[in-house]
């Protein structure tokens, strides 16, 4: 995911956002760079002050303005400085704000298929780190290095006029600096780039561990997973510590070159002074403007690396920000009125995008009618392509050949926001929000106030989700990150409330009703029946259970649908369906003999 644009190139991609806060950014230059002519206007103070002091009828009392005059200049250059962070704090920060804000609209617009590939730590360290990087290079590195840079060259200009040999000295000791400089770009950005890359893997990995950790305790893994993580933060130690030494080398050039430039000045400015060459007053503002200058010069070294680190951090932004959305929205959407929920596969194939040329289609030209209102159960073996179809129909990957309709109209032509209304979801794997169980249930619900309390009642009891009265707070309970505090019954059932909730036309269920036993499977589905009568709902079914409450039953095989009929007629007329019916029983029978006895909560749910 390396990225080659130049420096002039990634930073030029973030003025569009630093655009509205220029003004507010020059005025704090303006108050750094002055704060900088304060400090290099003290020694000139000083050399007036000597050479006044040291003449011959030299009056005392010019030790007191000059004392109160270096006052005033410190007095100014602390204001400066104040004013410097009041300018740009305010404005950095809303500029990183927008820019996060962005960052997470164009995550929620990116495909499934995007997300698949993409580390959630990674795009983590993009939406805080890297942002934050960035924020504080606009409100202090770029400033400070502009700053640094002119302070450098005023002082230098002023160790010309004051004695133009001793700053030729000085000067020399740049050339060799910006060699290394140059090395040091160069090999910085590249390590500053891996730095961030394994930051944000091992920020993957705590947060897959985490999420993981009943697995990994379960599994008797944890020392396992421990010593990955040690190896990946061993390796990110070792990169930080090369980068360290990198810095370290580069500031010790940049500290020492200008030390020894001065030391070699000292000499030559002794003979001088000896020889008339320079007066007392100018050899003591030359030293003393050379150490304002050396400052700066030492600082450099740190603002580069800053510098260098935020054009990393810039174009680690932009690569997910350019990443292109594919599922947009028709050109000019079509609205149903009335939609009925007839749904219609029209030769549908598909294949994921990363997949190899030379593998087939998982779904290679479905074709299959859900008449509006039935409730159509699809049943094949595993890894056949039942849940990827389920996918297309909310549009979460679009097909790669042939169409999908609802009443006639292809998906492709609707909005994104109407087909989501259209069609609700609900998976197997289940996705609850860290938050209360009133907000996962109605999130898809756009009723409000007692209509909303009415729907929220109504969805929970057809989900069979009643336990949520009794949880400390009811409704308004918390259930923590991913609802893991509540059990894969509980957690089902929660999410099957939520799509029942959104009041669809179309509902889709992957297995959604794996963790329920059969008897609580059956009164969801009467539920579903009388609440939910004129929605069309297409079930992907692992328990024979599931496929006798259905109307109909789809046969998926080999990527295509081969046969659609009520359970008994199947069974009496397809041998693959008998075979797939057979294999149901067979894992069902399986995952009862591994778990011992089912164990259920109140309300028969399998914990």
């Amino acid at each position: 995911m390396a990225n080659q644009n130049t420096l002039r190139e990634s930073f030029a991609r973030l003025y569009p956002h630093v655009r509205p806060i220029v003004p507010r950014l020059l005025l704090g230059l303006l108050c750094a760079l002055g704060a900088s002519v304060m400090a290099l206007a003290i020694p000139q103070v000083l050399r007036v002050l000597i050479n006044d002091v040291l003449a011959e009828g030299g009056a005392a009392s010019t030790v007191w303005v000059a004392s109160g005059v270096v006052l005033l200049l410190g007095v100014l250059e602390a204001t400066f400085v104040a004013l410097r962070r009041q300018f740009v704090i305010t404005p950095a920060t809303t500029v990183e704000t927008r820019m996060r804000t962005s960052f997470y609209r164009h995550l929620q617009e990116l495909t499934v298929e995007f997300h698949d590939r993409w580390g959630s730590g990674q795009l983590l360290s993009r939406a805080m780190s890297d942002l934050n990087l960035m924020r504080r290079w606009m409100a202090f590195g770029l400033i400070m290095l502009v700053v640094t840079s002119l302070t450098v060259v005023m002082g230098v200009t002023i160790m010309f006029f004051t004695s133009w040999p001793l700053a030729l000295i000085f000067v020399a000791a740049a050339v060799p600096l910006m060699i290394y400089g140059y090395r040091f770009r160069t090999s910085y950005s590249r390590v500053s780039r891996r730095s961030q890359d394994q930051a944000g893997d091992l920020a993957t990995t705590v947060e897959e561990s985490v999420h993981g950790i009943r697995v990994l305790k379960a599994f008797g893994r944890s020392q396992e997973a421990l010593e990955d993580f040690e190896e990946q933060a061993e390796e990110l130690r070792r990169t930080e510590i090369f980068k360290a030494k990198s810095l370290a080398n580069f500031s010790m050039i940049v500290t020492l070159l200008p030390e020894l430039a001065l030391g070699a000045s000292l000499v030559v400015g002794v003979w001088l002074a000896a020889d008339g060459g320079v007066t007392i007053g100018a050899l003591v503002a030359f030293f003393a403007t050379a150490a304002a200058v050396a400052g700066p010069v030492e600082f450099i070294g740190p603002l580069l690396a800053m510098t260098f680190t935020a054009k990393t951090a810039i174009d680690r932004h932009y690569e997910v920000m350019d990443a292109e959305i594919t599922i947009t929205d028709a050109a000019q959407p079509v609205h149903l009125a009335a939609p009925r929920g007839e749904v219609v596969f029209d030769d549908v194939r598909f294949r994921y995008p990363d997949a190899p040329e030379s593998s087939a289609d998982i779904l290679d030209g479905v074709d299959l009618r859900l008449r509006a209102g039935e409730t159509m159960a699809l049943v094949g073996v595993t890894g056949n392509g039942k849940s990827t179809l389920l996918h297309l129909v909310p549009r979460l990957y679009d097909v790669t050949g042939g169409s999908i309709r609802i009443d006639g109209v292809d998906l492709r032509q609707f909005s994104l926001a109407e087909l989501r209304t259209l069609v609700s979801v609900a998976f197997e794997d289940t996705t609850l929000f860290s938050s209360s169980v009133r907000e996962n249930v109605l999130m898809g619900s756009e009723a409000t106030g007692e209509e909303a309390d009415r729907v929220l009642a109504e969805a929970l009891e057809v989900a069979q989700a009643q336990f949520a009265y009794t949880l400390p707070e009811g409704v308004d309970s918390l259930i923590g990150e991913e609802g893991l505090s509540l059990s894969g019954g509980q957690r089902q059932r929660i999410a099957l409330a939520r799509a029942i909730a959104a009041r669809p036309t179309v509902l889709v269920l992957d297995d959604p009703l794996s963790a329920l036993d059969v008897a609580t499977e059956e009164r969801v589905e009467q539920g579903l029946r009388a609440v939910l009568g004129s929605t069309t709902t297409l079930i992907v079914a692992h328990r024979p259970s599931t496929v006798a409450l259905a109307d109909r039953v789809a046969l998926l095989q080999d990527g295509r649908i081969t046969d659609v009929g009520t359970h008994p007629e199947l069974l009496a007329r397809s041998e693959h369906y008998r075979y797939v019916i057979a294999s149901l029983d067979d894992e069902e029978t399986a995952q009862l003999e591994r778990s011992g006895q089912p164990e259920h909560d109140d309300e028969g749910a399998v914990a």
